[in-house]
């Protein structure tokens, strides 16, 4: 599924979309340079399962837990992972393999510990096409 944006605020509706959308025990990764738009996307699934409270990008946190909505909403930054066993500690199976919808930004970088099916979400620019337009692009992956 491609879909094509013009602004932020198309960005965060498509978000909310998949977030209306979304089932528990759903994994996606979120993939795209700094600034092309994670966070705005994110903020808008997090509107469609119903979560209120501002969403920000946990990068120094690693995991940020928002329970309110129809569906815990479980978000990762693995940006700053240095080393895989970091995802231990902080028990990553309890979120990527519970009942809430788990969002995973620079997923790239722990590829081997995802589970056998996810969403795979890849947001890119294009600015012969806009400053805000973006690409976004999902994909079904299994192992």
């Amino acid at each position: 599924m491609i879909k094509e944006t013009f602004s932020p605020e198309e960005t965060f509706l498509f978000g909310k979309e998949l977030g209306e959308n979304a089932k528990p025990g759903e994994v996606y990764t979120l993939i795209g340079d700094l600034g092309v738009g994670k966070t705005v996307l994110t903020q808008g699934i997090a509107k469609g399962l119903d979560i209120d409270e501002p969403i920000n990008s946990p990068t120094f946190t690693i995991v940020q837990v928002y329970e309110e909505g129809r569906m815990p909403f479980y978000h990762f930054d693995v940006y700053r992972i240095g080393d895989i066993e970091e995802m231990d500690e902080i028990g990553y199976e309890d979120y990527f393999y519970g009942q809430g919808l788990t969002m995973i930004e620079w997923a790239n970088l722990i590829e081997e510990i995802l589970p056998d099916h996810y969403k795979e979400i890849k947001i890119e620019k294009d600015l012969e096409k806009g400053f805000d337009y973006r690409r976004i692009t999902i994909n079904e992956v299994e192992k």
